[in-house]
């Protein structure tokens, strides 16, 4: 495809929307279910507001939340969410082949806006559309974000808001492991993907004793040790 057959931004921008769109059926569970948890445990509106606009990530803000209500110290909340929000770092590494050259102003945008939903539908679209340009990969970028973020935002402050009058038949917290099972299904895509996964998931249960989910960094990194072994010998035996 050349450069005069490439399609505009705007469809690559609303390609990244409509890829993004299904994960806000789990996204608006999810946040109602922060932002209630929050203000039970005596977060006002403007805490509740500020932990989700500053940190942006689910997973991290609810253990920091469950730490802060068994009055951990304050290092060991900020430690325990660095560590269950250390995925990032790996997104990142991924993300680099496909955004590096960006410029720096946007690499702060990019760092801001990476959360699991538009990572994955992001990556998803650079596989299928190579020969894209940075500008249009920008656009898929954005678009995944837009589609996303505002509904974190929101779905936290309507949470906050409801508070207890959410009855607990909803079982919010259904969102969570869902949204993980939607954004992993679809990349297990070859043997490599399948073997990492089924690792993972067998060491994350055998180091579940573990405090402060560190057993999920050693399940992490298992996974990765995985997947490179086994694309490595599916390459050797190809060769020969």
């Amino acid at each position: 495809m050349t450069q005069d057959t490439l399609p505009p931004l705007r469809t690559s921008f609303l390609r990244g929307c409509r890829a993004s769109l299904p994960f806000v059926l789990v996204i608006l569970p999810f946040g109602l279910l922060f932002g209630a948890t929050a203000t039970e445990a005596g977060f006002n509106m403007l805490e509740v507001l500020g932990f989700s606009f500053l940190v942006i990530a689910g997973a991290s803000q609810f253990t920091a939340l469950q730490l802060m209500s068994d009055q951990a110290s304050t290092i060991m909340v900020i430690i325990t969410s660095l560590a269950v929000n250390l995925r990032m770092a790996m997104y990142s590494a991924s993300l680099a082949p496909y955004l590096g050259r960006a410029p720096r102003w946007q690499h702060a945008l990019i760092a801001y806006f990476l959360v699991d939903q538009v990572y994955a539908v992001s990556v998803a679209d650079y596989e299928t559309h190579p020969q894209e340009t940075l500008s249009h990969k920008l656009a898929v970028y954005a678009g995944a974000a837009f589609a996303v973020v505002p509904f974190w935002y929101i779905s936290t402050v309507a949470g906050a808001v409801l508070g207890r009058t959410i009855p607990p038949e909803f079982a919010l917290d259904f969102a969570i492991p869902i949204t993980f099972l939607a954004m992993i299904a679809p990349a297990l895509r070859t043997f490599a993907h399948v073997a990492a996964a089924l690792v993972s998931v067998t060491v994350s249960l055998l180091l579940a004793f573990l405090p402060v989910g560190s057993g999920l960094l050693v399940a992490a990194s298992c996974a990765m040790v995985t997947g490179a072994q086994v694309e490595k010998w599916q390459t050797r035996r190809r060769a020969r």
